[in-house]
């Protein structure tokens, strides 16, 4: 609890008004790689509490399109589709489309990790299940040239997802911004132009 407010990126976000440290995660990979641009179509898969969206809003407006989805539930973000639900789910698959109006999406994002069991191996096998789920789910909806960025965790199935990465896009990156703890195994796999 001390490491978490005494970090000076959730200190940041309370003054600049995100609601989560992880903005800072997805702004400093943005301005690595241009991945927002006004008026694109972003999914945000995992989005609660809505760091990742409320960058996601305010990069693609005036007439960009956020459609965020989550299990848990998020207030409102202007200019933010909230859907709760699982992203696998047909029903809600459904939905998204219907957001979407007949439309493909040119970036699909994703700052999901399951909920912690302190089980290793256990923990470390649904992450990669997450990051799969949701690389399948990118590849359904993108558009040609479209883009993936995704939080994967270092171990056990690493090299595996990263090759499933490189079989799927043109150019896969890893990056570690500045605001993702050092001690931390995450890091973020960015997919540039799938393959269709």
């Amino acid at each position: 609890m001390h490491e978490h407010v005494t970090d000076p990126y959730v200190q940041r976000a309370n003054r600049e008004g995100y609601r989560s440290r992880a903005a800072y995660k997805l702004l400093q990979i943005d301005s690595r790689d241009n991945l927002l641009r006004p008026g694109m179509t972003v999914v945000d898969l995992g989005a609660a509490p809505g760091g990742w969206s409320q960058v996601a809003a305010g990069r693609t407006k005036p007439s960009g399109r956020v459609i965020a989805v989550d299990l848990l539930e998020m207030p409102p973000i202007p200019g933010v589709a909230f859907l709760r639900g699982d992203f696998e789910d047909s029903e809600m698959l459904a939905r998204i489309k219907a957001q979407l109006a007949g439309n493909l999406v040119d970036l699909v994002i994703c700052d999901l990790a399951p909920n912690l069991s302190g089980i290793g191996p256990s923990d470390q096998a649904r992450a990669i299940r997450l990051a799969e789920q949701a690389l399948e789910f990118a590849k359904g909806l993108l558009q040609p040239e479209g883009t993936f960025l995704v939080k994967i965790f270092q171990g056990a199935g690493f090299e595996e997802f990263a090759a499933a990465m490189r079989r799927a896009f043109a150019r896969v990156v890893a990056r570690k911004p500045g605001a993702s703890r050092a001690r931390s195994r995450e890091v973020y796999l960015l997919g540039k132009g799938v393959r269709l």
